[in-house]
This record gives structure tokens, sequence and C-alpha cells, in this order.
């Protein structure tokens, strides 16, 4: 070896590990404060966000950060021994080489002895840290002090092998040899003790199930081989949640978001950016590593082409050294990739945890604005305003954060994407010269283009986000409300304006496709026109482009293109990001309620100092309902600053003159309230319908916007504990009731632990305790959504067993005995509210009672046009004589004094009653009402890729792979024509065969996926005579003469591979349009038409679910991943060709690394499907979840439930993010194995090549096509996972078209007459006919009603009675199919209703629900949604269901005195209105100060829901739109349970009157509205126990219906009625 190489192989040997020991030492140092100041300052990026004891002590709810003690973390002896020993060795060692080189002299003896020296000092360092610090986890210095060594050691014994193998030169003695062995060996020793040593000692404190990436060893982390035992598990069986390993504590939710939170920062990015800085910057960091080794590939190939072509000993060996370093590099650069990626999906996972967590945490404390219309917060740039509704804020968890996380995935680019391009024009101007420049320029000057169309994809994705936003809206309501919907047949109507809004978003979807097809156009065209322009020049200035010029050059402008396509993407893709960033902080920044009403807003610094009242009540308070309110000046939202937990609301007020409302309609108020209810005692709240009941309670809450002056008398310390057990604390129970889809246990116990003997008295204190006997499952039975699976009065009763076995001190009640009927209600007075359950409690009761709560109520008070018209102790109120005003005004017209309660033999069945749960309810298993989401097994079938293909159409298909097959010609040519060019030059025999992109793909496959540069194109140079190309370059004129002919040509391929990309999009997009277009129709079709049964047990978050996630895929995600994997195939479809017919030999070692491809490849797609399924399963509980926390956010605040409800959701998205990240960890599993094989194979192919048994451009061929049928495989592979987690949601929404649907909507064969039911035909005396009905919910559930018969005359008006879980809501719901007969017939009008069409049956009768729930809308909207009647018709109905009255004083008089204090007019006047001209007009309790009350007109706005009306109000609306159909069969289940008994009786003076002509079934439960009814058909458990007139039954001794007339304490008024019901026949 030349003397001069070696001493440069031995100085580099030398210099490496003195430089790191030399920089470790340097470290070490102390420097003074300001220096360290600055470096923490410039380290802060790079600082730990969340250290892995910070994680468990949040887990611990903020524990105490317990570090592990020093024996957990210190190194067992052995290893310590090991290191030490070897290190010694290696010192000594080089100590004697260093005193034996001196000592020997020559030349250059003393710097040899001075470097050996040093060396020695380096192995003294390695010795004395083990011991200095005995860490057992590795130690990364010394690692990488070892690396250097070892690097050295090849360096030393690599330079003697090749001296001795190429120049001949004698080997030194054996024992240097020796010498040089044992050093290596040593080393090697070394490093495999230390990576194979854990990454983290596992504490004793630490939970064993913590993520066994924190454990596992430095070698299991670089290899992933953690993930090993999953993958196994996966290979044979399908994998379950418990398989998966849980996250690392750093990663979990909880943690994360407490940390998270703890972070000031001006906005949420920079919040972002402290949060997770590591992670981005690391991953750049590493990702710009990445893109050097990259380049490494193509600069080691092409010196490996350049040995073979001059075959000398010496370049013989520089190729095996080439061959053997880009292995080297190949492989260390897909562990740089593996490494970067992990922080990157690190740091997803976080991101997601942070916004979900932040977003939910926010709607925990968010103001209520639940009441608010939509019109209020529109925003016609698309952005999302403040207020924004369930819908909107569904979306922004499960779309606006998850696409914002994946920027983590892609961010490297913006910055990496210029320098790699940097790094590529150096090349090329090395290649080129300033002729590479020249593209560039051309490049520059499309870039304003570029920045258009960009600009226009901005304002288009913020389009698209609102119109998926509105149907999304539209979609919310159809599912919350469509029972309702198929009550009126409205069915296909809502269907059609849920496609209209889909309609509106594949509008924009559209305009998003053909904008993204210009993007890949210009992208595309941008590095096509970059080479053709270089090239140009190059040869224009009289430069011959050479064979190695071309094909570099070449080689150098594909690897350009994937960055210069992202530049311009990544700015698209920011844009995107940062409008979804600001919708979020813009709901992050709503107002929220104040300090004192949340409990986690109570735990912040400044809790400590709020007021501790000694009252309960309001004082000099003024509220209003929560409104959006912007600035006067600007128009801009208030922004509050929601991640300062210190920050109080209670300032607000101090603003709320400064602001106007959005809403210029007036809005309801409470004004000039104060009151103070007694500690101990029942408060009664009684007033007339929207006299501001609700709104007291719900100010009591502190849910109301406090206006400057008042004050709330109200805090809550649930710790504080007084003498008689009950927290300092509030229980609540909503007027309508707010219920989890658990069990009815469940829901009693609400997260308070369980005391069995206050569990039964609860029980049976609330009228449960028969209904649960009822009930297969007792109090096991689940709840469906909103309660689906219960009554009204059930889920008023399960609802009130909340509140009441809560130990809390006060105790709100929302009237709560409207929903029960008289019999159920006494026994609640007396048995609960008089009992021991509520004794020393302060509870309020909002009821319409009066008469019978009274004579057990302390205080009184009663609400009128939003004020307290009277108030105090209910002895001092009779004293007074205000009592008998107030139960006068409260109760109905009765000439009789106050009748008492008479006990007689009747009793009260509900007092004997015991709560009873049979041994064998308790053992075995409860049914499930909501069953766990099902998730398919194994691959996914060929159905759901036909589904898909035949939905995008046939026809798509064909073109596409046509296209395809046209596109890999174009790539072949454009690398062929390369080679014919580059031959054109020579003057030689040998032959250049141009292999080019080895993946032989055109663009499109460039654009879709991203490989690693070990499979990037390559340009290789052959000589072989039978594959010569003389004859068609001797058809072409020479080079040197015509060169801008074949500048030409390549510019003719190159625009038609722009073309050809443009239409595979094109044609792409166009078939995944119609394919999304047409599953969305038959997904909504189906789960519309399904049955009621299954719309039960769904939960409503699964099925939003599918059509915002799942659909979101199909638009977006699939038809990418479709038309990347049919590129791949067809690359390697392509690449096996070449092997075959260029070279069949190199085939062989392909086959067999393909044999272990295909073992890998198995293991990772069954175990990703697997995992991607359960990802999918696990995120439908997070939104269903989080959608009914919204509905219910004033209950769960209500109890001091925030926290554990937010621990639930932290564990929710913990399980969907283990899933998640868990996949990602199998994709990079799979992408190391990958790696490894392909490169082994392509080092094994090189070796083989460089064998000499082919010549240079065989030996090109052979590597070549070798990388391109690996690395296709490996492409193939991914996208094949990626596919099938794209049909996962396709195989999702195909699972939800096959529902089980109810009867057909019309049967042409059998529709009913046009004027059917006829009030006046031949079946006049039998108008609704039951025959021995039997119904049952399911098959495999007990019958709900057995052997029911009874005839029903027209005109009839018939109440239909029974004890709560009676079977009166499902018969009645019988009569409408929602259920059809397990045996016996309906007739009705003598047809039998099993055999029309359930749209021909239910537009033909009117069912007015109990609970009424209203659209958003106008109010117009409410009543007659698709424009059917007049607007007089509409104003005319609101005012006979007294609704609307003409003023504000005729409405006091006509409908009932809204002051007990005003002259009462008892003459029978009529109500006169406008019929020809349309006006607003007040509600009607408008008062004489009416300016609390918003006006009501048609056009008066309707929130979702309808909640910004009042209980009795949604009802009087819901009646005003039956009013409108006039049909000749109307069912009433109790429609009118929230209203006064005074605007109850104006109803039903109305429906006296307006429904004369029409058959009335009414389900009741106040007697009073029955009491003059025709007949009365009473049922006890599911049968006919009574039916008769309400005479012969009130005289009926023993009978069930004289007993409830008995304990309604109104006995004498009833039977009076009901005689003269009799007497009038």
């Amino acid at each position: 070896m030349d003397p001069r190489i070696e001493s440069n192989l031995f100085t580099w040997a030398t210099f490496l590990p003195v430089s790191l020991v030399l920089a470790l030492s340097i470290c070490s140092i102390r420097y003074p404060r300001l220096v360290i100041a600055a470096f923490r300052f410039l380290s802060r990026p790079w600082t730990t966000f969340l250290s892995l004891s910070e994680a468990r002590a949040y887990e611990l709810d903020g524990g105490a950060v317990v570090e592990e003690t020093e024996v957990e973390k210190r190194a067992p002896l052995w290893f310590t021994v090991l290191l030490v020993v070897v290190a010694a060795v290696e010192a000594i060692a080089w100590t004697v080489v260093a005193a034996f080189t001196v000592a020997r002299g020559g030349p250059d003896t003393v710097r040899y002895g001075f470097q050996a020296a040093i060396l020695s000092v380096t192995w003294v360092y390695a010795a004395i840290k083990p011991i200095a610090n005995p860490k057992g986890t590795p130690s990364y210095d010394l690692l990488a002090l070892y690396v250097l060594h070892l690097i050295g050691a090849i360096i030393l014994l690599g330079g003697v092998l090749y001296d001795h193998n190429v120049h001949s030169v004698p080997n030194p003695p054996s024992a240097i040899l020796a010498a040089y062995s044992v050093n290596l060996a040593l080393i090697v020793s070394l490093i495999l003790a230390m990576i194979n040593r854990p990454m983290g000692i596992l504490a004793l404190n630490a939970d064993k199930s913590d993520g066994p990436e924190d454990y596992t060893t430095l070698w299991q982390w670089m290899s992933l081989g953690w993930i090993d035992p999953l993958v196994k598990q996966g290979t044979y069986r399908t994998l379950n949640e418990n398989d998966v390993s849980n996250l690392s504590p750093t990663m979990r939710a909880k943690p994360v978001f407490l940390k998270f939170n703890a972070l000031k920062r001006s906005s949420l990015l920079r919040q972002l950016w402290a949060a997770n800085s590591v992670d981005v910057s690391i991953d750049v960091a590493l990702h710009f590593v990445n893109i050097v080794l990259n380049y490494t590939v193509p600069f080691f190939l092409k010196r490996i082409i350049d040995a073979i072509e001059d075959p000398t000993p010496e370049h013989q060996a520089q190729a095996y050294i080439y061959a053997f370093l880009m292995f080297c590099s190949t492989m260390l650069r897909a562990e740089v990739e593996i490494q970067h990626l992990w922080f990157g999906r690190r740091g997803s996972v976080r991101i997601r945890s942070e916004l979900m967590s932040a977003i939910y945490d926010k709607a925990l404390k968010r103001k209520d604005f639940s009441g608010i219309v939509e019109g209020t917060t529109k925003n016609d740039s698309g952005e999302l305003k403040a207020g924004a509704d369930l819908g909107k804020i569904v979306n922004l968890m499960s779309v606006d954060v998850s696409q914002f996380a994946q920027t983590v995935n892609w961010i490297y680019w913006v910055c990496s994407g210029p320098f790699e391009v940097i790094l590529a024009g150096t090349f090329l101007y090395q290649l080129l010269g300033l002729s590479a420049f020249a593209g560039f320029i051309a490049l520059l000057m499309t870039w304003p283009l570029n920045s258009i169309v960009a600009r226009q994809t901005v304002g288009i994705s913020k389009g698209l986000l609102t119109a998926r936003d509105k149907r999304m809206s539209v979609l919310n309501e159809v599912i919350g409300m469509i029972k309702l919907i198929k009550f009126f047949a409205w069915e296909d109507r809502w269907i059609q304006r849920v496609l209209d809004a889909r309609e509106h978003e594949l509008k924009w979807l559209m305009k998003s496709r053909v904008n993204t097809i210009i993007l890949q156009a210009l992208w595309t065209a941008s590095p096509i026109l970059v080479s053709v322009i270089s090239l140009m020049v190059f040869v224009a200035r009289g430069n011959e482009l050479t064979l190695g010029v071309a094909f570099t050059s070449i080689l150098l402008f594909k690897m350009i293109r994937y960055p210069l396509s992202t530049i311009p993407n990544s700015v698209v893709q920011m844009s995107q990001a940062y409008i979804q960033l600001q919708r979020i902080e813009t709901f992050l920044n709503e107002d929220e309620v104040d300090d004192s009403v949340s409990s986690i807003k109570g735990t912040s610094v400044n809790a400590g100092v709020r007021p501790a009242y000694s009252e309960f009540g309001l004082r000099n308070a003024a509220l209003r309902w929560n409104t959006i309110e912007e600035k006067a000046e600007g128009i801009k939202l208030k922004s509050q600053k929601s991640r300062d937990p210190a920050r109080s609301d209670s300032n607000d007020t101090a603003t709320v003159e400064a602001t106007i409302e959005t809403n210029t309609e007036r809005t309801f108020e409470l004004s000039d309230i104060s009151i103070a209810f007694p500690e101990g005692e029942l408060s009664v709240v009684t007033g007339p319908t929207a006299s501001g009941k609700t709104a007291l309670l719900l100010s009591l809450l502190g849910e109301m916007t406090l206006l400057p002056g008042g004050e709330i008398l109200m805090y809550k310390e649930p710790e504080k504990v007084d003498e008689h057990g009950f927290m300092h604390a509030i229980s609540y129970a909503a007027q309508t009731p707010w219920l989890q889809h658990q069990s009815i246990k469940e829901n009693i116990l609400f997260g308070s632990p369980f005391d069995e003997d206050r569990y039964k008295a609860v029980v049976e204190g609330c009228a449960l305790a028969p209904d649960l006997k009822i009930l297969e499952d007792g109090d096991e039975t689940e709840i469906g959504a909103r309660g689906v699976s219960l009554s009204g009065g059930q889920k008023a009763r399960v609802a009130l067993a909340r509140a009441v076995y809560a130990r809390t001190k006060y105790v709100l009640l929302d009237d709560p005995l409207s929903a029960v009927d008289s019999h159920t209600a006494r026994f609640l007075y007396e048995h609960l509210f008089l009992g021991p359950l509520m004794q020393h409690r302060t509870v309020v009761l909002v009821t319409h009672h009066v008469e019978l709560v009274l004579p057990g109520a302390y205080y009184l008070v009663r609400m009128v046009e939003g004020r307290v018209e009277v108030q105090g102790v209910v002895k001092e109120l009779r004293s007074r004589g205000l009592l008998e005003s107030v139960k006068d005004a409260e109760s109905p017209p009765n000439d009789e004094s106050e009748v008492e309660l008479k006990r007689n033999e009747g009793g009260n069945k509900g007092e004997d009653v015991e709560l009873r749960i049979d041994q064998d309810v308790k053992t075995k298993k409860a049914r499930k009402l909501i069953k766990d989401e099902e998730r398919e097994t194994g691959s996914v079938k060929w159905s759901i890729y036909k589904t898909y293909i035949k939905a995008s159409s046939y026809s798509t298909w064909v073109i596409l792979l046509t296209i395809v097959l046209v596109a890999q010609v174009l790539g072949f040519t454009e690398r062929y024509w390369v080679m014919v060019w580059g031959e054109a030059y020579e003057n030689t025999n040998q032959t250049t065969i141009a292999i080019g992109d080895i993946r032989f793909s055109s663009s499109i496959t460039d654009y879709e996926i991203q490989i690693p540069v070990a499979n990037t194109p390559r340009r290789i140079t052959n000589h072989l005579p039978r594959f010569s190309s003389t004859g068609i370059r001797d058809s072409f004129p020479p080079a040197q003469e015509s060169p801008f002919f074949y500048v030409a040509i390549y510019a003719l391929i190159g625009l038609a591979t722009v073309t050809v990309n443009v239409c595979f999009a094109g044609t792409q997009y166009m078939g995944a349009l119609r394919a999304s277009r047409n599953l969305f129709k038959r997904l909504l079709t189906s789960v519309v038409h399904a049955t009621m049964r299954w719309q039960d047990i769904t939960p409503a978050g699964r099925m939003l679910n599918r059509f915002s996630k799942d659909v979101e895929t199909v638009d977006m995600s699939l038809p990418s991943s479709l038309q990347s994997l049919m590129t791949t195939l067809a690359n390697f479809a392509s690449s096996i060709i070449i092997i075959v017919v260029v070279f069949p030999l190199s085939a062989l070692p392909a086959c067999v690394f393909a044999f272990l491809c295909r073992r890998v490849a198995i293991g990772y797609l069954n175990t990703s499907r697997d995992l991607r399924r359960m990802e999918s399963t696990t995120r439908s509980p997070i939104f269903s979840g989080f959608g009914e926390l919204l509905e219910g956010v004033v209950t769960v605040r209500a109890f001091s439930a925030e926290y554990r409800f937010r621990n639930s959701f932290f564990s929710k998205v913990d399980e969907t993010m283990r899933m998640w990240y868990t996949f990602w960890m199998t994709n990079r599993w799979l992408a190391i194995r990958f790696d490894f094989l392909g490169t082994l194979a392509i080092f094994v192919t090189t070796l083989f090549a460089l064998s000499g048994l082919v010549d240079a451009g065989w030996a090109a061929l052979c590597i070549t096509s070798a990388m391109a049928f690996t690395f296709s495989m490996t492409a193939a592979c991914r996208l094949w996972s990626q596919l099938e987690l794209d049909l996962n949601s396709v195989e999702r929404v195909v699972e939800y078209l096959d529902l089980p649907l109810e009867p057909p909507g019309i049967i042409e064969a059998c529709r009913p007459p046009a004027h059917w039911p006829s009030s006046s035909g031949p079946n006049e005396d039998s108008m609704l006919v039951v025959d021995n009905l039997v119904v049952r919910y399911a098959p495999e559930l007990p019958a709900v009603l057995h052997g029911i018969s009874f005839s029903l005359k027209a005109r009839e008006r018939v109440g239909l009675l029974g004890r709560t879980g009676s079977g009166k809501s499902t018969l009645a719901m019988s009569i409408l199919r929602f259920v059809d007969p397990t045996e016996g017939q309906i007739l009705i009008d003598g047809v039998d209703i099993t055999s029309i069409g359930v749209h021909d049956l239910r537009s033909r009768l009117t069912f007015i629900p109990q609970d009424a729930t209203l659209f958003s809308g106008t109010l117009r909207d409410n009543l007659d949604p698709f424009g059917d009647y007049s607007d007089e018709e509409c104003v005319d109905v609101l005012y006979r269901v007294h609704m609307l009255s003409d003023d504000a004083r005729q409405s006091r008089r006509s409908s009932r005195a809204a002051s007990i204090y005003s002259e009462c007019d008892e003459s029978d006047q009529a109500i006169r209105h406008p019929t020809s001209e349309i006006s607003s007009v007040t509600a009607i309790n408008g008062g004489q100060d009416d300016q609390n009350f918003m006006i009501i007109s048609l056009d008066t706005e309707v929130s979702a829901g309808g909640l910004n009306f009042s209980a009795g109000q949604r009802q009087l609306i819901a009646m005003a739109r039956a009013l409108l159909r006039q049909s000749s069969v109307i069912i009433m289940d109790e429609a009118t349970s929230s209203v006064d008994f005074e605007t109850d009786g104006k109803i039903q003076a109305t429906i006296r009157e307006e429904f004369g002509n029409s058959l009335l079934l009414t389900v009741a439960h106040r007697l009073r509205t029955i009491i003059d009814y025709d007949r009365l058909v009473v049922l006890d458990q599911g049968r006919v126990a009574e039916f008769d007139t309400p005479w012969n039954l009130i005289n009926n001794e023993g009978g069930i219906f004289r007993t409830m007339c008995l304990n309604s304490g109104s006995f004498d008024e009833l039977d009076k009625a009901a005689q003269a019901k009799a007497i009038a026949g």
C-alpha cells in the first residue's frame, strides 16, 4: 500500500474517536451562567416535553414525580465488568503499540506513536465512564465511540487486505493480522453488549402495562423487534384488542393533555409547537440526513458501473468496496428513516390527543349554546364561527383534528424540499454546468401560476369544509330525529334534503378535484420542463450528451421530481392545515361558564378566593339565554383565552353593554330575580308555560348569562360534607331527561359509590320497582341512546332517581311529574318528596301539579313573564290570602272547594311494591341492547371490491387499465429514447441500453408513490450484441448534426406522459365521484329506512362515523390508493418481464428474496388489516360519547362529573390511538425488513454481476432489474395494505347497505283509496279495529302486548290509559307499523295496515309524540317543512293552539291570567286574528313589559332540537303541526304533558273543536284530559284491563281507572265530569 494512503487511513481511524471524546470533554466543562442560559434557550426546542416519570405522575392525577432509584437504574455487574475490561485491554494494547512504534524508530514513527497513544486515551475514557456512571440503559456516548472505533478497525484491517489483493503487497506478520482481527472482534462484542441493553428500566412504581417500546432493548428498538410477537399472532389468527400492547405513558391522552394544557402561549399554534417541538425538530433533522444518504446510492452505483467498464484488478476491488458501501449506506438510510418517521408518528399521536382532549375539555367548560339558531353562526368565508352546533363540533374532532395531525407526517418536506433541490442542482451543475440552471429558471417562471392555483386551493378547501359541515349538521338532525321523520312519513323528503346538501358538497369536491388535476399537471410537467430545457441548452452549447452524462442527469432529474412537486403541494397542505387549526382555535376560544359552575375550572388558582355563599338562590339578578356576541367595532368575536384556567368568566358581564347580539330578535330574559331558597326544605316553582321556570333552574346552575349588577348565590364544593352526610353539591333532573346508553343501574349511580340500601330506597321511592320487575334484566337492562328503550315516564323517573341517589345537598328537579300519570305522581310526592330521601336537602321542584305538592311544600315561587310574581313561605302566603290565587291560576277551573285526598279501598298499588331483583337476573349476564360494533375478519372480500367497482362503473376501470398500460409504454419509451440519443454520439461498437427509472413507470407513479432512493431511477450502460440497437440508431440522424431532433422527441414523450397523467387522474376522479355519490345515497337510504328497532340499538355516533370518517375516506383517500396500487403492480409486472427477457439468471436470487418478502408481507397484511379495523371500531365510541356529552353537558356540570367524563374520554382516545400507533409501527416493521431484504438482494446481485460472468451493461441491467423487482414488491405490499385500510371504510359502508328495513313505503298493487281513511264511509262504526294483537320488539324478546282486542268508531275520542310501562306507547307505535304484529291484525277503515305501504299509512294518519322535537330552521319550516300549506294556514294553527295571540292583553284574557292580580274577564271572547296579512305577533305570555320575550313569527329561527323554545312551547308547535294535516285518525302520546293546566284546558277545547271529525286516540297521564272522552282503554302489563265509558269505569268498584281517580286527589271533580259526559251522551 502506498505509505501516504496508509497514513491517511490510520489518521482517519484515529481522528474519528478522538474528535468524539474531545467534544464530550468540552461539553462537560462548567461554563458561565450566561453561556448556560444561552445554551438552554437554543436547546429549548430539543428539550423533552414529557418524561416517563412525569407521565406516570400525571396518570396518578398529578401526583409527585417519582424518579427511579439508583438501584433501579444501575447496570448489572457483568455488563460493567465487560465494558471496563475490554476498554482496559484496548487501552493497554494501544499504549504498547505507541511505545513500540516510537522505540522502533523510522520515518513518521513519532506521528504513528502519537496517534496510537491518543487512541489509547479514548479507550481510557471508555473504561472510566462505566465505573463513574454504571447505567443499566445504553450509554449513547459510549455506543457512538464504539461505532467510530469499529469504522477505524475496518479501515485498518480492510486496508491491509486491499493492499495485499490489489497491489500484491505481502501481508504483515500473522500477529499483526491477528491483533487487527481481535481488535475488530472486541469492538463488535462491545457494540452487541450495548445494543442489547434495555432502553428503560421498569421502575418499582411503574405500571406493568406500560408500552413495551419503553423497556425493549436498543437492538429490538432499532429493528422494531418488539413488534415481532404481535405479527406472529396476527399471521395465524385474528387479533383482538387485548393482543395489542398499551401506549407508552408518554403518549397517553391524560398525561399528554394535562402537560399540554399547563403550557401558556399566545396562540394554539405556539402551544402546539411548545409541546411538540422535539418531535418535529428531530423529525426534520433526521429527514435531512435521510436525503443525504439517498444521494449516496446513485453516487456508488455510478462508480460501480465505471469500475466494471474498466475491469482492472484495482477497479474490480473498488467495485466491491463501493458495493459494500452502498449496502451500508442504504441500511443506514433505512434506519434513519425509521427513526425520523417514529418521531413524526409520536408527534402525530400527541397532537391528536392534545387537540381531541382540548375540544372535549372545552365542551365541558363551554357555555351551552344549544338554543342558538344556526343563522347566528354562519360565516360566508367558510370559517367556523363561535357557537358551533353539535354536528360541527363533532366534525372538528373527527375530521379537522385528524387531518391537522397528519401535517407532522409531511411537514419536513417544507424545509427539506428546497434542500434536496439544491443538493440535486449541485450534482447537475457538475454534470451539465450552467445548462442545468436553465431549466430551473424556466421553472421559476411557472411558479406564479402555481401560486394562483395554490391560492385557489385554499378557497376551495374552505368551501369544501363548510359544505361538509352543513351536510353533517343536516345528517345529525335526521339521525337524531328519525322517529319524528317516520311519524310524518317524511323519509323521502328528508333524504332529498340531505342529498341536496351532499350534492353541494360534491360540487366543491369536484372543484377540488379539478384543481388537483391542474396541480398534478403542473407538478408532473415541471421536472420534465426542467430536464428538456436543461438538455436542450446543454446540446445547444455544443456539448455532447454522452451516456454517462445522459443517464446520470436524467436520474437526477427524476429524483428531483418529487421535491419539486412537494414544495407547492406542501404550501397548499399548510394552508389547509392552518384553516383547520383556525377552526379548532375558534371553538377553543368560545366563552366559558363561571368557575363556580365547572368543577374543572373550579380547581384553578383563583378558585380558592371565590365567595362561599351561605344561601342558595339569586340576588338582584337579570339573566338571559347565552348568545353569540360580537364586538360592535369590526364585528370580531370576543376571544377568551380558554386555555388559561385561571381566567374566570365572571367578568364577562362587564362587556355585555359594549357588545351587540348577532340575533336581532329579542330574546327571553329573567328580570329582577331575588330568591333565597330555604335550606333543607322543599320549594316549589310554578307558573304559566314559557314563564321562565326552566330558565330559573338553569340560572341557579350558572348556565345562563348573568347581566351586570346581579349575583348567583351558588357554589359547589363536593369535598365538603355536612352533618347529614350530604356533599355541598347539586344534582339535577332536566325536563327532557338526559340518559346515557348504559344500564339503568349505571344511570342511577352516575359514578357514585354503590350503597345497596340507599339504592333500593331510591328505586322504590321513584316508583321504579314495578318497572324493574317487569324488565327481564331488571336494573341491568341497557338503555339505548337518549333512553329510547324506555317510555317517557320511565326516562323521567330514572333521571329523577339519579338526582335523588347522589348525596348532594341541593336537588333541582325540572317538572319530573309531567311525564308520569297521576297515580305515579302522587306516589312520588308521598314516598319521595315527603320521604326520608329528601330530608335535610334543599329541593327545588318545578311543576304544574301545585295542588298535589303544595301540602308538603315549604316555599313557593310563581314565575310570570320572566319575573317572580309571588314568592314566600307557604304558610305566610296562605295567611296573606295569596295562596288560593296561586292555586286557582295553576289549576283547572273547579267550582268545588279544594278536595282532600280520601284514602279508600283502592289504595295505592305502588306503596306496597318492594324492589325485587331476582337471583337469576343477578347471576346471569344482562343482554346488551347496544351491541359492540362488529368488525370483519380476514382479507377484504371480493364482494367489497366488486361493490366499489360497480358503484364507480365498470367502464371506468377498463379505461384506467388501458391508460396504465399506455403509461408503462411511455415510461419505457422515455428511457429507451435516452439510450438511442446517447448511442447517436457513439463511435464504437458498444451498445447502450437505457434502464432509466428502475420502476419503468410514468410520472403517475412518481406523483402517487414515494419510494426510498434505493429504488429511484438508475442510468446504466450495457454491452450485449443481441440487444444492440444499431439498426434503430442508424435510421435516425447523427446527434452531432441534429441534436434538437432528439430533444424534440424527448419533449414529445414528456408531453404525452403529462397528458396520460391528466387523463388517468381525471378518469379516476370521475369514477371515484360516481362511486361516492352512489354509495352515499344507498347508505343514507338504508339508514333512514331501517327499522326503529335497529335505530334504537345503534348509537348515533356509530352511524355518524360512517357518514363522516368513512365517507371522507371513500371521497378522498380510496381513489388515490387504487390509482397508486394499479401503477405499482404494473411496475412490478414490467420489472419481471425485463428480468426474464433480458437476463433470466438474475431472477433466481430475486425469487429467493421474493419468497422471504412474501413471508414478511403475509404477517404484515394480516396484522395491519386487523389493527385498522380495530381502530375504526374503537373510534366510534369517541364520537358517540362526545355527541352524548354535548347533549347533556348541563347535567354533567350540575353533578360536577366533568373529571369522570374526561377520564373516560382519555381512555377511549388511548384505545384508538393504541391501534393507530401500533399500525404505523407495524408499517415501519415491514419497511425495515423489506429494506434489508431488498438491499441484500441488490448487494448479492451486484456481487454476482461483479464476478466477471457478464460485461458492464449486463451487470447494470441485472442490478437495476433486481432493484425494480424488490422495491416494486415493497411498494405494492404497502399500497395493498393502504388499499385494504381504505376499503375498510367501504366495508363499513357496505355493512349498512343491508340493514333490516321497514316494509315498503308504497305497495303499488295495494294502495289505499285517496279518501282513505274516511270518517263517513261504510266502516264508520269500526274505524280502528285491533284484533288479538300480540307484539314483540324482537323474536328473542318477550311479548310486550298480549292478545289486545278492541274496536273504535269514527269521530270518537278515546283515551288510552295505564301505568307507566303498561304498553300504551307500544300500542300507538303498532298502529303506525313501527312494530308489526306477531299475531293478530289492525284494521283502519277496513284495510289491514300490514297490506299497504308504511308511507301510505303514516302519511294518512297523524301522530303527536310525547317528546316534541323541532328541526333547525324557521318556525314555518317546522310546521310545514316542504311548503304544502300557505302562510295563512300556518299562522292560523298557531293561534288555534294558543301559541300566538293578537296582543299581550288579549292573550292574558283569552288564555289565562298571566298575573293573579290581573282583572279576569270571564266572558268567552272570540279570538280575532288577521289571515290576509302575516305579521309578527307576540307569544302567548307576552305581558306589559314584553322586552324579555322574543317576537314569534313564521320567520322565527328555531335551533337544532328547538332548544330555544320551552318544552311546553315545543309541544304546542307539534300540536300545530298536527292540526295542519287534518287526518281522520289522530294519535296523541301525552302531547301536552309539559304545558300548564290552564293551557292544557284551552288545547283540549281546541281538540274538541278542531278534531271533531277525526278519531282521536290520546295517550294521557292527566285524568282531566280524557275524563270527558267517549271511551277509555285501560292497559295493564300489555293487556286490555278495562274498556268502557269514563262514567262506567269510574263507578267500577276495584277497577284500575277508579283507583287512579281516587289517588289523583280530584275524585269528586272527575266523577262530576264523567257524569256530565254520560248525561250529554
